[in-house]
Order: structure tokens, then sequence, then C-alpha cells
């Protein structure tokens, strides 16, 4: 029998790590390859993890919420066979008989060992992570020697990544802590026939956190639901941009009249010819990258007091999800597209979004983001900016409306199709006139739509 080393793989170029959702698979079950054994997150993106090989799962390397590195060892599995060069028993054999067999360990030492090791244990099992932070065994282990409860730890400020609370942060509250002879009593979670506790006033050096929310009937018919992982990610990155973005809307009027009546000429000889469905998307998204080359300086992003340029037109599509979350798949290179590619890149992410089988990498990278409010029934809307870009375009319904024509022989009433473009932008950078003359130029290439075109 051999043991194969199931590892995190790369996802993308710019993830280095993921956290562990589910084990689809526990010790003992059978595998066959292709197989899915976990399920990951990273950001937004909810993964799958297969098995290269045909086994059986033997042991679990780590535990639900943990943070993995790409590269790292997730899981053993068992294997068929006598070839065994995926195991690591087998790499280390060699190595081991040509290295000197080390001292004996002093029995005291094994024994202080194990006694940190049992306390590690405990440790984890009485500090747990919550859906929206993470905690380190060295941070638990702190918590638990210093009797931090659950609810102190939770309202701590963290100041690593993605606010995860560093052994500074944690020394810096037991000093705090220590010069004030107030504590935080935790509180209790209300029963299903109880109203919600109303917390004493905490100690000023901790904010109050709400505990996490879980369902149940609170006060008669109200009910308390909660909140997905992606909805508190998304929640947080909305509440961060508006922080951060000075927001300003610009909003303009387009005739789509010529694209509405060439899109139903074409489109059913366009999906016998190249099997896909031609939607309006892939027209305006067309139309933005176009106006993203004429106006650069609206495909940039922020860092600190200095502007960076980008050199590739990478259009963030927004796309709502079966449990109403949206996500932003890229199109990446977007300038570079013909119409026909445009349409097979839009309905492919679009598709994989909603059945949750987009890549991390499908979603990094954009440079300006465009959003269909129209295809909720919305004329418009004042989207917010999707960090760390300067711009966002809101897309309203189609509608069929009496509208002035001009022609040489005088202006007349007729049946047009009209659409509200909604420009959002950040005023730190992109000032009124930058903002207007871009989103001018994006109607300006929809109605001057040729009714003649080829696909």
């Amino acid at each position: 029998m051999a043991k194969f080393e199931l590892k995190l793989p790369k996802m993308g170029e710019s993830v280095a790590e993921a956290t562990l959702t589910s084990w689809l698979k526990e010790v003992g079950d059978t595998i066959e390859a292709d197989e899915p054994v976990l399920e990951i997150a990273t950001d937004k993106v909810d993964s799958e993890v297969p098995s290269e090989v045909d086994g059986v799962l033997v042991e679990k390397l780590f535990e639900v919420d943990a943070v993995i590195q790409v590269g790292q060892t997730i899981a053993i599995i068992e294997t068929e066979g006598d070839e065994s060069a995926a195991s690591a028993d087998a790499v280390a054999a060699p190595v081991a008989a040509a290295t000197p067999e080390p001292a004996p360990v002093p029995q005291e030492v094994i024994s202080e060992v194990s006694k940190t090791v049992t306390e590690a244990k405990e440790t984890t099992a009485s500090i747990t992570s919550t859906g929206e932070r993470f905690y380190s065994p060295l941070v638990k282990n702190i918590a638990k020697q210093e009797n931090i409860s659950q609810s102190e730890l939770d309202a701590i400020p963290g100041t690593g990544k993605e606010g995860r609370v560093t052994k500074n942060d944690i020394k810096a509250y037991l000093e705090s802590r220590s010069s004030s002879p107030k504590k935080v009593e935790s509180t209790p979670t209300p029963t299903a026939v109880e109203a919600p506790q109303v917390a004493s006033s905490p100690s000023p050096e901790v904010p109050t956190i709400k505990d996490k929310p879980s369902t149940t009937i609170a006060t008669g018919d109200d009910e308390i639901v909660e909140m997905t992982r992606m909805g508190k990610l998304v929640a947080k990155h909305m509440v961060d941009s508006v922080q951060t973005s000075a927001h300003v809307q610009s909003f303009i009027e387009a005739d789509v009249t010529k694209i509405w009546n060439w899109r139903n000429k074409v489109k059913k000889e366009f999906e016998q010819r190249e099997g896909e469905n031609l939607t309006f998307t892939p027209i305006f998204m067309e139309a933005v990258a176009k106006a993203l080359r004429d106006f650069p300086m609206m495909n940039i992003s922020v860092q600190g007091d200095k502007i960076v340029k980008k050199r590739h037109v990478n259009l963030g599509m927004a796309a709502a999800l079966p449990d109403g979350n949206l996500i932003v798949p890229v199109i990446k290179d977007a300038d570079q597209l013909n119409l026909i590619g445009m349409t097979k890149k839009v309905n492919d992410l679009a598709n994989r979004a909603r059945l949750n089988k987009l890549n991390p990498d499908d979603i990094q990278g954009g440079t300006y983001t465009v959003t269909n409010v129209g295809t909720f029934g919305s004329i418009m809307g004042t989207p917010i900016i999707n960090q760390p870009q300067v711009g966002i375009l809101a897309l309203g319904a189609i509608r069929k409306v009496p509208a002035v024509i001009e022609t040489s022989e005088g202006d007349f009433i007729g049946i047009r199709y009209r659409m509200f473009l909604s420009h959002s932008y950040d005023h730190r950078v992109v000032n009124g006139a930058l903002g207007g003359q871009f989103v001018k130029a994006v109607k300006d290439y929809l109605e001057a739509w040729d009714s003649n075109r080829e696909i």
C-alpha cells in the first residue's frame, strides 16, 4: 500500500491561501480519482478539491475553518500498489538511511512536549473561529492562558490580514485590561421564546460586537436569520467602499433601437452557428471596453496618494447568484475580444457563477465593473464602486418609449428603445468632466451601432 499526499492546489496567481469550509469525505471512506474530498473558500469563491488518485482517506491534517497555504498537504490517501513516489514516508526513507541516528530525547522533555500538545488541544476546543474571524493556535493558546472568553476575543480589533487578531493585538488588549477593573461578560444567547438580552455597559476599551446570529424566533413573529459567509463578505466590502471612495454619479440616456433591432435579426442564426445565446451584455461590454481605451484615467486604482494606471482592460461583470448574493467575475483583456469572443466569455462566466463553479482567478484583477440593474426591472441605479477600482456603470432596463426623433426634414415623435446609464465614480481622482465624458462615450458607441454589422 502507498500513501498519497493531497495538497492544496494553485488556484490563481494572486491566491496564496484558502479556508477549509467542509469535509466531503470522512476517514475510512473510499475515494475515486477526481472525486471531491473537501470544500474551500477564497474571498467570494467556493471550490472543491478533488482527489488525484483512487484510494481510502486515512488522515485529515486540518479542521474546518483552518486557513491553508497553497501547496500544503491537506489529507493522506492510501492507494493500492507498492509505488509510493507520492508518499511522504517513501521520500523520507532514503534520507533517513543516510542521516545519523539522533541522540535519544530525555523523558522529561517528552513529558513537557506532551503536556504542551495537550494544552494546545484543549485551547483549540475552547476558542473557536467564527464565520467572520479566524484565530491561529498561538492566539487561541494565549486566550486560554489569560482566561479570555470567546466574546472578549471576538471583540478585540484585529490588525492582521482580513482583520485577524495577531499576537500583538491580544497582548495590547491584555495590557489595557490590566489597567481597568471592568471585564466584559458574554451575553447569553436568547432561546426560541426569549427576547434578546440587553448587555450592560461594556468596558470602554473593548467595542461591543454582536454575537453570531442564529435562526430563531426572537419576539413573536420575528425571526433572526444568520447571514451567509458570502453575505458577510459582500456587506463588509460595500461598507469599506463607501468609507474609502467619494461617490459621485452621472446619468445619461441612450437610444439603443438599432441594437435592439440588429440583435433580433441575427440572434437565431448566431445561436445555430456558435451554440451561444447572444444577449445584450456582450454588446454593452464591448462599448465600455472601447470607452476605457479612450479614457484611460477611468481604468485606474488608488494606492495611498498615488494613482496606478492599468495596462489591461479587465471588465468585472456583476452576476446574481441563486441565494441573492452578487459576485463579480472578470473578463480579462476585454478590449482585445471581438463580439463572438466577448459573448462566449460572458456566457461562460455567467453560467459558472450560477453553478458556483468559478475559480478564484476568475474574480481577480478587475479594473472596471459593469452591473445590469435592468435585469431586475430597475430603470437606473447608483451602484457602489468595487474597490480598488474608481468606477462602476449600471445598465438600466431597456424601455419602449415615445421620443423626439431629429431628421433633416424636421423633428417628429416615434417609438424608440431607450435605457439609462448610471455612472458612479470616485471623486477623489475622477472629476465630473471625466466621469461625464466617459459615460457619454459609452452612449455614443451604443447609438452609433452599425445595423448592417456582420458577426
